[in-house]
């Protein structure tokens, strides 16, 4: 699956079949479901598990707890707009 392939995906109601754990969290968020993307990315005890973690905590406002889960991922506090960070974060799960 491609960018625009996932990208077409988020007009339905369900995430497809297949997605990896990170991919479905970064759907749900797309969708508005904040607590159902949360729950799967804090499940996922790795590295890009904390990137998304990260990214969902930036997007909900909570800027410290975000930094915390960046310094886990050992990436830098992300500065980009949240919709740029979404699509590289889709970018790097779908490779």
């Amino acid at each position: 699956m491609d960018f625009e392939e996932f990208r077409l995906t988020l007009s339905g109601e369900t995430p497809p079949p297949g997605l990896s754990d990170l991919l479905r969290a970064l759907w749900l968020d797309h969708q508005g479901d904040f607590d159902a993307a949360h729950g799967i990315a804090q499940n996922v005890d790795t590295a890009d598990g904390a990137r998304v973690h990260a990214y969902l905590h930036r997007k909900e406002g909570d800027l410290p707890n975000a930094s915390y889960w960046y310094r886990r991922a050992g990436a830098p506090v992300e500065t980009s707009s949240l919709d740029a960070e979404w699509k590289a974060l889709v970018l790097r799960f779908l490779l």
